[in-house]
C-alpha cells in the first residue's frame, strides 16, 4: 500500500477536480463541487469536506456557515483519476437552496419537473 499524494490526481486546466458527495449508508447522491489539491489534503486531514469555491476563489468547508456539514467517511478516486467520490455523513440539506440534494430537477419527460421542495 502506497501513501496517497493529492498531486497524483488529474486536475483540469484550472487545477480543479470534480467531487461527488454521496450519503453514507443510502448511496443517495447529494451534490457535486470542485476541489483542488489543497482541498483534497484538507478534507483527508480534518475529515470535514472542503471544496474550492470558484465564485469566491477560496476554500469552502461544507456547513461552516450553514451548519449543514459533511463528515468524510471515505474518499474514492475513479479509474481515470479525474473525479472523486466523497462518501459522507450529511447533516441537514446538502444544497444551497435548502433541499436535501442538488439534483432535484428532472427533465426526462422533456419538461423540467421539480422533485422536491426546500426543507
Amino acid at each position: 500500500m502506497a501513501a496517497f499524494d493529492p498531486s497524483s490526481l488529474c486536475y483540469d486546466g484550472n487545477g480543479l477536480i470534480p467531487c461527488i458527495a454521496q450519503q453514507d449508508g443510502t448511496g443517495e447522491v447529494l451534490m457535486m463541487a470542485w476541489m483542488n489539491a489543497e482541498a483534497v489534503a484538507k478534507t483527508l486531514e480534518t475529515k470535514r469536506v472542503t471544496y474550492w469555491s470558484r465564485s469566491r476563489a477560496s476554500f469552502w468547508i461544507k456547513g461552516e456557515t450553514s451548519g449543514h456539514t459533511q463528515e468524510l467517511v471515505d474518499l474514492r478516486v475513479d479509474c481515470d483519476r479525474d473525479c472523486l467520490l466523497a462518501i459522507v455523513r450529511q447533516t441537514g440539506p446538502a444544497c444551497h437552496t435548502n433541499r436535501r440534494v442538488c439534483f432535484y430537477t428532472s427533465v426526462t419527460s422533456g419538461d423540467e419537473v421539480e422533485l422536491m421542495a426546500p426543507e
